[in-house]
């Protein structure tokens, strides 16, 4: 992978817990973060957090330069088609050979897209998905996170294994760090503090 910038979708009711370990943790890497709004106005997320697209949508063009197009979760993805845009983005990036990791409810708008009738996925529960009248459900996994190629999928519980997921496929952490790094984040546990700054 030589793309260094991280396109992270934001708009309206985006669920502020999803995506903060990946983010903060590439861009100690290195990498840098841009996001990306359905125009350049501001967005409101669940929390209440104004946030100012770096760009609009339509101005991402070729994503030559991408490490991965993240997509969080948002009511809005199970209200209308207002967020449909990002999920035919999200085809475009994957037909380009290039990362997407998505979670909650963003994995619906890609079922909507049908880009998980042929990949392994997960999401919140079966049945979500299934909802959508996607042709993808011989593929859900019962899991954390599921990555099949250059897709990443995640419940909406699941912010620190969706991160995981998202390093190890960037090679950001390897091996025995990544699980440390998992371990530390997930489960608190002190003794891979040691392992992931050695």
């Amino acid at each position: 992978m030589t793309g260094r910038t991280v396109y992270l979708a934001v708009y309206d009711t985006l669920a502020d817990w999803e995506t903060g370990y990946a983010t903060a943790h590439l861009t100690q890497h290195g990498f840098t973060v841009r996001t990306v709004g359905p125009t350049a106005d501001a967005v409101t997320t669940m929390g209440g957090l104004r946030v100012e697209p770096d760009v609009a949508l339509d101005q991402v063009g070729e994503p030559g330069d991408t490490a991965v197009f993240i997509l969080p979760g948002a009511s809005l993805w199970d209200t209308g088609d207002d967020l449909a845009p990002f999920a035919r983005a999200a085809g475009r990036f994957l037909g380009l050979g290039l990362p997407v990791a998505a979670i909650c409810g963003a994995t619906a708008g890609l079922a909507r897209e049908g880009l998980l009738d042929d990949r392994a996925h997960t999401s919140a529960v079966a049945q979500y998905l299934d909802a959508t009248g996607y042709q993808g459900g011989g593929h859900y996994r019962e899991a954390d996170a599921v990555t099949d190629g250059n897709l990443i999928t995640a419940g909406p519980t699941e912010p620190v294994a969706f991160a995981r997921e998202i390093f190890a496929l960037l090679g950001v952490y390897e091996g025995e760090k990544l699980d440390a790094w998992y371990r530390l984040f997930k489960n608190s546990d002190p003794s891979a503090y040691e392992i992931l700054h050695s």
